[in-house]
């Protein structure tokens, strides 16, 4: 537990030195996204990075598989998240909607804090909200709009080829991509993934708002 402790002290110290970026404007539509962190029983070596003693810690990152039904991404890779109610802030909606999917219900506590927005290509300026889960959770995915929950170690977004750069004939910017396992989880989860291991973990002030999207995240 000493070791989890560390981590969020970690991550509530990197937050809190980082200025955030809202972006977006009224031509956009509101989203929030959950980053929850969670005790999963997993080994990450942390010690390669800079200002760092060596030692673990068993965190994951809860991701989810979008259902194949929906008509928007389906299948695709994705943070507990969804359009902002009026009336709501995004940590109110970041947590809503995690209870809604996963079935993992937390107070406003167990927001650590924010990272910049990412205006994505389907007219959404998406708020990622970190969270703080604590110890390993029994989650239920909700059917309609989840195909299946993924617990992922920290440590597989601190890999030395990620994230990976692609240029497309459509964009002059480069699409991220984030490798997890022998596959890829793409932009905007990926950019939201890798702000939140060089802002949070690495305590890197890294910007994300320039990546591109593959084109079929824009629609």
């Amino acid at each position: 537990m000493e070791c989890d402790e560390r981590l969020k002290q970690r991550i509530e110290a990197n937050l809190a030195r980082f200025a955030v970026e809202r972006l977006g404007d009224h031509r956009h539509r509101s989203a929030a996204v959950a980053i929850t962190v969670a005790d999963e029983g997993y080994g990450a070596d942390l010690s390669g990075l800079p200002n760092h003693d060596a030692w673990q810690t068993r965190a994951a990152l809860i991701l989810t598989r979008r259902a194949s039904q929906l008509r928007d991404h389906a299948g695709q890779w994705a943070l507990p998240g969804g359009r902002i109610d009026e009336g709501e802030t995004p940590e109110q909606t970041a947590l809503r909607e995690m209870e809604e999917e996963v079935g993992l219900s937390l107070g406003a506590n167990a927001v650590i804090g924010r990272l910049d927005d990412f205006v994505t290509r389907s007219g959404y300026a998406i708020t990622p909200v970190v969270v703080w889960a604590g110890p390993r959770r029994t989650l239920v995915r909700n059917p309609a709009e989840v195909e299946s929950i993924h617990r992922i170690p920290i440590d597989e977004f601190m890999r030395e080829d990620a994230p990976v750069l692609e240029s497309i004939p459509e964009s002059d910017r480069p699409v991220l991509r984030m490798p997890v396992g022998d596959s890829w989880i793409a932009a905007p989860t990926a950019a939201m993934l890798y702000q939140f291991r060089e802002v949070c973990i690495a305590g890197r002030a890294t910007r994300v708002a320039h990546y591109e999207q593959p084109q079929f995240a824009w629609r």
